[in-house]
C-alpha cells in the first residue's frame, strides 16, 4: 500500500512541475516577443534573425559564437524547442538566445530582443 501512495506522489509531482513550466515564458519588452530563461548558467549569444520557417519549425539566425556548444559565428539553421518562439520573431531582429545540443539537432532552448 506504501509503494501505491508514492507513486500516486510521485505522479503528481511530476504533473505540478510540468505544469508550471510554462512559468519560464514572460512578456519581454518589445511587442510578440517571447522571452523564455536559459537553464541555470546557460549564455545567450547575440544573432540576427534571417528566416523564420513555420512549416519546418526552425530559425535562421546569424549569430556570434556560441560559448557553451564551442560554435563560432557563422549562419545557420536552428529547431525550435517551442514552435510558439517562432511567432514572436520576423527577419531583421536582433535577438538574444541559448541554444543546447539535444537529439543530435541544435535546438533554441530560450530568445529574447536584444536590448
Amino acid at each position: 500500500m506504501k509503494s501505491r501512495h508514492a507513486w500516486v506522489a510521485a505522479a503528481a509531482w511530476i504533473v505540478t512541475a510540468s505544469l508550471s513550466s510554462g512559468a519560464w515564458s514572460q512578456a519581454a519588452s518589445q511587442p510578440g516577443m517571447q522571452m523564455s530563461k536559459p537553464p541555470a548558467g546557460g549564455e545567450m549569444t547575440d544573432g540576427e534573425i534571417r528566416k523564420v520557417d513555420p512549416d519546418t519549425k526552425k530559425l535562421t539566425i546569424k549569430h556570434g559564437p556560441i560559448k557553451n556548444l564551442d560554435m563560432p559565428g557563422m549562419t545557420m539553421l536552428f529547431q525550435v524547442r517551442d514552435p510558439s518562439m517562432l511567432d514572436s520573431v520576423k527577419p531583421g531582429d536582433k535577438v538574444r538566445f541559448h541554444a543546447e545540443k539535444a537529439g543530435g539537432a541544435i535546438v533554441i532552448t530560450a530568445i529574447e530582443a536584444a536590448q
